[in-house]
């Protein structure tokens, strides 16, 4: 008897120790949350921790500093006495969550989201945070801890902090590159399976873009996709996970300097890629013609002086190396004011795309004749060009490699990359590979006279070959302008057509003399420029059906019509909503039907909190997003479709 009455009050003495650390929990069927401390009473002036405890059902998570393509972080504002101090959040390391074509950086399962404190309570919290599966739910509660001082003894709930397993700092500095290549210098050779980073600022780094790791010479270096956020000589930090080949997975804290990265690859293979681009650039319509006038001249010099070819052609490719090096030396002045380059980020600007249509008309234009480009550098270019001697034929390759310039942007990418990437020697180096590619086959015609010989005498076949080689620039601009109009929708082609138009009387009034033909191509280029902001400011074409905004009184003045309404209960956080939409309702099958059938499609966006929707949620038995429900014409019974939709689903819904 005496037994039991020791256990009921240790029970009951027990209890009423650990309420005093954990707040009354708020409890839905998605999980249980509460406020809890590592101790039931603080001792004055020393620290503890409170923490908001989420107990997640199976299939739900909630998501981290950065959430990633979606989602909103848990919000947390505390209410205190004065002099008790709470800290910020010290935020686990998130698990990556794939969710068709995106991913979220989420918490699963036993989550602790662990603040610092010091000083006594009442200690109250105001929580707010989003819950998903296939829907998401904005929950919020408050929560309420009494926290008399005393000698800061463990509470029963210190055990939660004593099992939470944060990044720990990383023992081994990181650098990250304007590239957005991330190294660790001294982590020990094929000691890493895998990595992934998740930066603690959203959009620095994209998070459906793969992380590949590989071993360096000094470390290892994880090559990341720049995201909007990113900028090159600035420092990020974030949180590293490395897994091994055993599948041991660690998670570091890491806080990366501005720095080149690590050389991923040997010095010889970026150099022998770059000769063999350098190569492919001598097939390139717009500089094909001139090195090809350059190699029948040398070819001719060969058959009477084979010195005298051999100089010209030495100074030709020393015109092609300077240029290549200026243009290397260039990127790394870029570098070192902390600026990022990229071919493949520039065409995602609708003005770069208008620019670019408008540069390779202009060199098809010279191709076809319309002006020559020999006369367009006040008499500077071509006149050294023209000039007898070595002087002509290193201006030769330094008019080669600038004529060449529209037609290198898959080469420039790599160049750019490697630029910015490499430490400043190499970058030189790459550069001269890749000058020394587009110099070689016009070198090679000395150094093997057997090769000049097999070629056909200078004569009108090379300015037929000159002209036919414009068609593919046209065919180029062709093509950048159906670029602008994904875009920039309609609005902006029209900009952009009207900019070839201006380019093209630009070319046609240099024949009127260097006074009234400049003057007119002058005014005809500031007009062109000129319409770059409307190309900038024009709005794509929607990507989905046409959709209207969702209001209770629209939907039922359409029912009322007898119209089929399609409505559509999404939000920018909902990674469930944002996959739907891309995979289910932006394809033309699904566009095509709707027009067919006269379906109205209303968008609701529950963003923010909106009671309209909230209300609409609540009648179709509904808490969260996705939400689609089809209302059939006639005032036909509604349709709910399935909250992870595809495309054949909403067919079936629309033949009913």
């Amino acid at each position: 008897m005496l037994k039991t009455v020791a256990a009921a009050l240790l029970v009951l003495f027990g209890a009423a120790g650990a309420h005093a650390s954990e707040s009354a929990a708020s409890v839905t069927p998605r999980a249980t949350v509460s406020l809890v401390s590592d101790t039931n009473a603080p001792a004055p002036g020393k620290p503890y921790r409170l923490g908001l405890h989420f107990q997640l059902a199976k299939g739900w998570h909630i998501y981290g500093r950065n959430p990633g393509d979606a989602g909103i972080p848990p919000e947390l504002t505390w209410q205190a006495p004065t002099g008790t101090t709470i800290g910020t959040i010290a935020w686990p390391a998130p698990q990556r969550v794939t969710e068709g074509p995106l991913v979220t950086h989420s918490y699963i399962g036993d989550v602790l989201l662990a603040v610092p404190a010091t000083g006594p309570g009442p200690v109250q919290l105001q929580a707010n945070w989003l819950i998903c599966n296939n829907i998401c739910v904005p929950e919020e509660a408050r929560f309420t801890l009494d926290l008399p001082a005393g000698a800061g003894t463990p509470s029963a709930e210190a055990l939660l902090f004593a099992r939470q397993a944060l990044p720990r700092p990383s023992p081994w500095p990181a650098r990250i590159a304007p590239d957005g290549t991330l190294s660790l210098a001294g982590v020990p050779q094929g000691s890493v399976h895998a990595a992934w980073f998740v930066p603690d600022d959203v959009d620095v780094v994209r998070p459906s873009q793969a992380q590949t790791v590989r071993d360096t010479a000094d470390g290892i270096a994880l090559a990341l996709a720049p995201g909007e956020a990113f900028k090159a000589g600035q420092t990020i930090s974030g949180v590293l996970t490395l897994t091994d080949a055993a599948g041991q997975i660690e998670a570091l804290s890491v806080t990366a300097e501005p720095g080149a990265a690590a050389a991923t690859t040997a010095l010889w293979e970026a150099l022998l890629f770059a000769l063999l681009g350098g190569l492919i650039l001598n097939l390139m319509p717009c500089v094909f013609p001139i090195l090809a006038m350059k190699a029948f001249a040398i070819a001719r010099l060969a058959a009477e002086n084979r010195r005298t070819a051999r100089a010209h052609a030495a100074f030709y490719t020393f015109g092609v190396l300077a240029s290549f090096a200026a243009i290397g030396l260039a990127l790394l002045g870029l570098r070192a004011a902390g600026q990022s380059l990229g071919w493949g980020f520039q065409f995602q600007s609708p003005v770069f795309v208008a620019v670019m249509a408008w540069v390779l008309f202009a060199v098809g234009l010279n191709l076809s004749g319309v002006f020559g480009i020999e006369t367009q550098f006040a008499g500077a270019g071509q006149g050294l060009v023209s000039r007898g001697g070595r002087t002509g034929s290193f201006f030769s390759g330094v008019l080669a490699v600038l004529v060449a310039t529209p037609c290198t942007a898959p080469f420039m990418g790599v160049a750019i990359t490697a630029a910015l990437a490499a430490p400043p020697a190499a970058t030189v180096a790459v550069f001269l590979a890749m000058g020394l590619g587009l110099a070689a086959p016009t070198a090679l015609l000395t150094v093997i006279p057997a090769v000049a010989r097999l070629l056909p005498r200078p004569g009108a076949w090379m300015d037929v070959l000159k002209q036919a080689l414009a068609f593919p620039m046209y065919a180029a601009a062709a093509w950048l302008v159906w670029v602008a109009s994904l875009q920039s929708g309609p609005e902006g082609v029209l900009a952009c057509a009207a900019g070839l138009v201006l380019v093209g009387f630009a070319a046609w009034a240099l024949r009127f003399g260097p006074r009234v033909g400049r003057g007119l191509a002058i005014t005809a280029t500031i007009a062109a420029l000129a319409l770059l902001p409307l190309v900038q400011q024009a709005q794509p074409p929607s990507a989905t059906a046409t959709t209207e905004r969702y209001t209770p009184q629209h939907l039922a003045d359409l029912r009322a019509a007898g119209r089929p309404v399609f409505v559509n209960m999404t939000a920018a956080w909902c990674v469930t909503c944002l996959v739907n939409e891309r995979i289910a309702l932006s394809p033309s099958p699904v566009r095509d039907a709707f027009a067919a059938a006269g379906v109205v499609y209303l968008k609701g966006d529950w963003t923010r909190q909106d009671p309209e929707i909230t209300r609409f949620l609540r009648e179709q038995g509904r808490d969260g997003v996705p939400l689609y429900v089809f209302f059939p014409s006639g005032g036909r019974a509604p349709v709910i479709l399935p909250q992870i939709l595809t495309q054949s689903a909403v067919l079936d819904a629309l033949r009913g």
